[in-house]
């Protein structure tokens, strides 16, 4: 039998999880086949994420590609998988009215999460040099209230993201943002740092009064073990972009290396068979309903 498109929703995932008292382990990905390797590694959900979709087509991650096209990438994405996707939505692609389209969209589309951060649009990917400047807090409320009245179904999970540290405005700033968003119905907060170290995190945790699940992102702080990050109160923790960096490498070396040699004898024994392709495509399933 095909994969059937019926998944868990990111909020009972999530529940499961914190009843085990353990965290949610997300892994970034840009299309099917990477949600799909990211399953079979025993993740819980995969990040439609920004970066990853942007750099797939080798633009910025600066709001150059539309909904649609994020969209599209992570409704194929789900589509292929047993496990939820949380959709990087970046700041709701525009006002609240381009808020409530997203929510019915990605809603209709099977998406049960999606991450709305408190940037002004269009916005820059946090971990570029340059300003990164927020909404006010009653604005970017209205939209998370909004996101929370255009959802129908009540799986729907609301991730309000902060990008406080991020702009050097502090703990403090962070925390009375993050409690405002819970407030105006957001689900979850996602408390975003590129400091070399957990420092920030710990200190937000260490104030926060678990009013809502906390997620993190430890790109730039790698050596943070999920179960110190479980102890603090972290509830998810996303892997973004490490798939996309291995994927980069592997590639580039790989390539590199066909140009040297002129051949692929040298790769044979590193790199997937063409059986290992199929297995991943499900290509038995699909060659049984062809002969039904």
């Amino acid at each position: 039998m095909l994969k059937s498109a019926l998944h868990p929703s990111f909020r009972s995932v999530l529940a499961a999880r914190r009843a085990a008292g353990s965290a949610v382990r997300v892994a970034g990905a840009h299309d099917a086949l990477g949600g799909r390797l990211a399953e079979a590694a025993g993740f819980d959900a995969v990040w439609a994420s920004s970066l990853e979709v942007s750099a797939a087509r080798c633009l910025p991650d600066a709001s150059v590609l539309t909904m649609t096209e994020y969209l599209e990438a992570a409704a194929n994405t789900q589509k292929a998988l047993g496990i939820p996707v949380v959709a990087d939505v970046d700041t709701g692609y525009g006002n609240n009215l381009n808020v409530a389209h997203m929510v019915r969209e990605y809603e209709a589309a099977g998406i049960t999460a999606v991450a709305i951060e408190d940037k002004q649009f269009p916005k820059m990917n946090s971990f570029v040099a340059t300003s990164h400047t927020l909404l006010d807090t009653d604005t970017f409320a209205s939209k998370l209230r909004v996101a929370k009245q255009a959802q129908r179904t009540e799986d729907f999970f609301v991730i309000a993201r902060t990008e406080a540290l991020i702009d050097g405005l502090g703990v403090e700033v962070a925390l009375e943002r993050c409690h405002a968003y819970v407030d105006a119905g957001a689900d979850g907060v996602l408390v975003h740092s590129k400091k070399p170290t957990n420092e920030q995190v710990l200190a937000f945790l260490a104030e926060w009064q678990d009013r809502a699940p906390v997620v993190v992102v430890p790109t730039t702080y790698p050596d943070w073990h999920i179960d110190d990050a479980v102890k603090a109160g972290v509830s998810t923790v996303i892997y973004a972009n490490q798939g996309l960096r291995a994927t980069i490498r592997a590639l580039r070396e790989t390539f590199s290396t066909i140009v040297d040699q002129g051949a692929t004898t040298e790769l044979e024994d590193r790199i997937a068979s063409v059986k290992d392709i199929f297995a991943l495509q499900g290509l038995a399933e699909w060659q049984e309903l062809e002969s039904a």
